[in-house]
């Protein structure tokens, strides 16, 4: 299937019936780079709320085991993309989720406000850096899709109207954004499990461009440096000049997904119950 055919596709299906679908299209064929690094920033900005992460420093799950945490949201979250919510492995992976979440004293809102993010991150991701911006399909599907994960998870009041849980998800960052040591640690702690992904390149020259990705409230949240301004423009130029060449590459002929990837954390393999801590 070349990129033109999932587009065609994507577009001819229900954003409302099919979104399950228009998910697994869009993700595993046209954006699985982009989609990946739009939901870590996605997790990144929650941590900006002082609630979610005084819950995880406090957890430890961030501080002592990075990697792992990393791993487990990551699978448990590509199990219902990928394969869809409803699917055998789909209702496994939000069993999963359900169990791990009901051990914590969680607000409401600040449920809202994490399923906000997984769904406006990667429009707005898109909209700077992809190699073609969401369809207004792909858009709704997403509104659709978290929103259907959300009413699984019994959280309540989730807006019916795309608009309206933007305006929520503006406001709440807006609100609840500040500094405070909890986030700086799991911030700290976060930004270095990404520049271990880099082992070849300096540690200061990857903290650095990790800021420049950053906007002000989020550095100022976490207690990160403001990066030179030039910094920030080159790196965004380098993003978007990366989204105008992909549109001259080979098209995607096979799914990518990120539970058929090879992990140090799961050497063997995994199971879906077994992800989080014990």
């Amino acid at each position: 299937m070349s990129r033109f055919d999932v587009q065609k596709a994507i577009e001819k299906l229900d954003p409302v019936r099919d979104h399950e679908r228009i998910m697994q299209l869009s993700t595993c064929y046209d954006f699985p780079w982009d989609t990946t690094r739009a939901l870590e920033f996605a997790l990144f900005r929650t941590f900006c709320v002082p609630s979610i992460s005084e819950l995880l420093h406090r957890t430890g799950e961030f501080t002592n085991r990075a990697r792992k945490r990393y791993d487990d949201t990551d699978l448990i979250i590509s199990e219902m993309v990928e394969n869809g919510y409803t699917s055998e492995r789909g209702k496994r992976a939000l069993r999963r989720m359900n169990q791990l979440h009901g051990r914590f004293d969680i607000s409401n809102d600040d449920f809202l406000y994490v399923l906000s993010t997984f769904i406006y991150e990667p429009i707005r991701w898109n909209a700077r850096f992809g190699w073609r911006p969401l369809s207004a399909v792909e858009r709704r599907a997403y509104f659709e899709f978290w929103r259907e994960v959300g009413r699984r998870m019994a959280i309540k009041d989730i807006p019916a109207d795309p608009d309206v849980f933007e305006r929520f998800n503006r406001d709440y960052e807006a609100r609840h954004y500040r500094y405070t040591e909890a986030n700086h640690q799991v911030g700290v702690a976060t930004r270095e499990l990404f520049v271990s992904w880099f082992p070849w390149a300096p540690k200061s020259l990857v903290r650095t461009l990790i800021y420049a990705m950053m906007d002000d409230p989020l550095l100022d949240a976490f207690g990160f440096p403001r990066p030179p301004t030039w910094l920030r423009r080159v790196t965004e130029l380098a993003l978007r000049l990366r989204g105008l060449a992909l549109r001259f590459f080979p098209t995607r002929k096979t799914p990518r997904r990120r539970t058929e990837m090879r992990r140090p954390t799961y050497p063997e393999g995994y199971v879906v119950e077994s992800l989080g801590p014990p």
